[in-house]
């Protein structure tokens, strides 16, 4: 898929409330994360390589007060692959406390953690934004 239905796809993410973080450099960012907030846990969206199709990581972690969504210590569901179709498989998950829901308890895997070394993120947009998303990778503004 094109980076442009990778954008579709954000931009989605954008409309069902999820926040983007966007790590490295300003002229070619490294990583896109994304996170939506349910009342007792977490979905996160991790996107990685110069145009976001090579490696992604999604995942559904538990929420407590202290605990980084980005440092799962648990997690009910993850899925790994290129960003086209972890987009889709996270743009599909039943939200918390619906029957098909996953319950799990899981290991996190490690594809699930940002790079210890990635500093801070050049650009937060928040949920609330209204606004269209980035295109994958590229920096946003606040």
């Amino acid at each position: 898929m094109s980076t442009s239905g990778i954008d579709l796809l954000l931009t989605e993410l954008r409309r069902n409330a999820w926040g983007l973080w966007v790590f490295g450099p300003p002229h070619g960012p490294d990583i896109l994360a994304a996170v939506r907030r349910w009342r007792t846990c977490a979905d996160v969206v991790i996107l990685r390589g110069e145009d976001g199709e090579n490696d992604a990581t999604a995942y559904r972690t538990p929420t407590m007060p202290g605990l980084d969504p980005f440092a799962p210590e648990l997690v009910s569901w993850q899925y790994h692959s290129s960003a086209v179709w972890t987009l889709r498989a996270v743009l599909a998950l039943p939200a918390p406390g619906h029957s098909q829901a996953p319950i799990a308890v899981l290991e996190p895997s490690p594809l699930c953690f940002l790079p210890p070394d990635i500093g801070r993120p050049i650009a937060y947009r928040p949920a609330s934004i209204s606004a269209e998303p980035p295109n994958a990778m590229q920096p946003v503004s606040r």
